[in-house]
């Protein structure tokens, strides 16, 4: 049986998936700020319980004026509360002019999905998906502690809302529930699910309904690995299979992964593809490069890689000679012509990514030492060239190849050595840590992916 609430939400759904299904606002963390009073979102108290009432106060950078925007496809995002963990909702289903606007446990349904309008001015209306309402300032008031609301869409400014990107690494991490535990992670969304794949007996993968929030176990890809496996790499015991990468090219979808065993150089990538994340009828595309003890490189960690003319390359491996690029076949995806040494560096490099912007491709590569819980001393680091072959540059200047690399992410006292990153797009990143308050257990960090004006990544 379906509670009130939920019938209101099912009955009220089509309105809630009749936007143009256009991004307005990337994933990220925010302070959003009135345009007519200039005060911003705020969760009394920070409270977690759910109907706690969202107010507007003067800024004060404290957690619970900072708010997750996920969205969710079809035009529709969800709010979230950094400090009390609620989205934002119309108060009980209420659709009349002045009804409250608290937070709620996420249920997905669409009284807690808004669909935001941009208005031209760097602001943008917020209107509930379930009520055809928008958010605003009760009353015009401009003072600290003024009720939120809904209204009819009247398009004044107290319906205006700016959404101010936060820092979004280290310190503002997506709040991520569900299960978590990972390592080397790749991430794509697809009509609003996300789904991720991981190191891990078959292709470990899950998936999140709610804008990569929540995430929750699906069956690995390969439940019996495949046989060719151990005529490459003969000494790899079971299924276990490393640091996949995901990216959607030419109509399909490309899932790239690697076999081997520690301390080798005996290993090999292979390749899968489909039709959609979500048709899940992955089909063996065999090996696309191996190495052996001969080779002055591992092929492991493949990262596909889409250049600005709508190209494919393929860039990948660790430790040895470095990181390396090689292009790609446009209808077999696998290698044709050279190979490419982009980065090296004593004491261990590995997992690169490759997106670009703003006529920059920019290497992100995981240096030091992996695996090994709150010993593990993994850095993520970055360069950048306006030649997919190089030469990638640190902020200094100083060449990859010559052991540059400017530092993105050292970690801090609670999450541990972050590494084995991929890049969504290139606004958002993902990543394993080692979470110090749990017993040094490699758990999935998501974060949007900032740039300063010269163009250099941040947090």
């Amino acid at each position: 049986m379906f509670s009130k609430k939920q019938m209101l939400g099912l009955l009220l759904l089509p309105l809630a998936t009749s936007a143009v299904a256009v991004q307005q606002v990337d994933n990220g963390t925010y302070v959003i700020r009135n345009k007519f009073t200039g005060k911003v979102l705020d969760l009394v108290n920070g409270s977690a319980a759910d109907g706690t009432n969202i107010i507007q106060y003067r800024q004060t950078n404290a957690s619970n004026q900072h708010w997750q925007v996920s969205y969710l496809g079809n035009g529709n995002y969800r709010i979230t509360n950094l400090a009390g963990g609620g989205a934002a909702e119309v108060y009980d289903w209420d659709t009349s002019d002045g009804a409250n606007i608290s937070q709620w446990s996420a249920n997905g349904l669409a009284i807690q999905n808004w669909q935001l309008s941009d208005q031209g001015d760097g602001t943008f209306k917020v209107i509930n998906a379930a009520t055809g309402k928008a958010m605003e300032v009760y009353n015009w008031d401009s003072s600290d502690g003024a009720n939120v609301s809904q209204w009819t869409d009247n398009g004044l400014d107290i319906q205006r809302w700016a959404f101010e990107s936060l820092d979004t690494g280290a310190s503002y991490h997506w709040p991520l529930s569900g299960d978590l535990g990972t390592h080397d992670p790749t991430a794509m969304a697809e009509n609003g699910t996300w789904y991720e794949f991981q190191t891990g007996p078959g292709i470990y993968r899950k998936v999140s309904y709610d804008g990569g929030l929540t995430w929750q176990p699906l069956p690995s890809v390969l439940p019996n690995g495949l046989g060719w496996w151990q005529n490459y790499v003969p000494d790899q015991q079971g299924i276990d299979v490393w640091a996949p990468d995901v990216k959607a090219y030419n109509g399909k979808v490309w899932l790239y992964y690697a076999v081997s065993t520690f301390g080798s150089k005996v290993s090999a990538i292979g390749l899968l593809s489909a039709e959609s994340l979500a048709s899940d009828n992955w089909q063996d595309e065999g090996l696309v490069i191996n190495t052996t003890t001969a080779s002055n490189y591992n092929a492991i960690d493949p990262d596909l890689v889409i250049d600005r003319d709508n190209k494919p390359w393929l860039v990948l491996g660790s430790w040895s000679s470095g990181i390396k690029l090689t292009r790609l076949n446009s209808s077999t995806m696998k290698p044709t012509g050279s190979l490419y040494s982009l980065a090296a560096r004593s004491g261990g490099i590995e997992a690169p990514s490759i997106t670009y912007r703003n006529g920059y491709y920019y290497l992100f590569v995981s240096t030091g030492v992996c695996c090994a819980g709150t010993d593990s001393t993994y850095q993520i680091r970055y360069g950048r060239s306006t030649s997919i072959t190089g030469p990638y540059l640190d902020k200094n200047g100083v060449d990859m190849m010559n052991g540059g690399g400017s530092l993105l992410d050292g970690g801090n006292a609670r999450w541990v050595g972050p590494g084995g990153e991929d890049m969504v797009g290139n606004n958002v990143i993902v990543r394993h840590a080692y979470d110090a308050d749990d017993n040094g257990n490699a758990k999935l960090l998501i974060s949007k992916l900032n740039w300063d004006a010269s163009g250099w990544p941040r947090y």
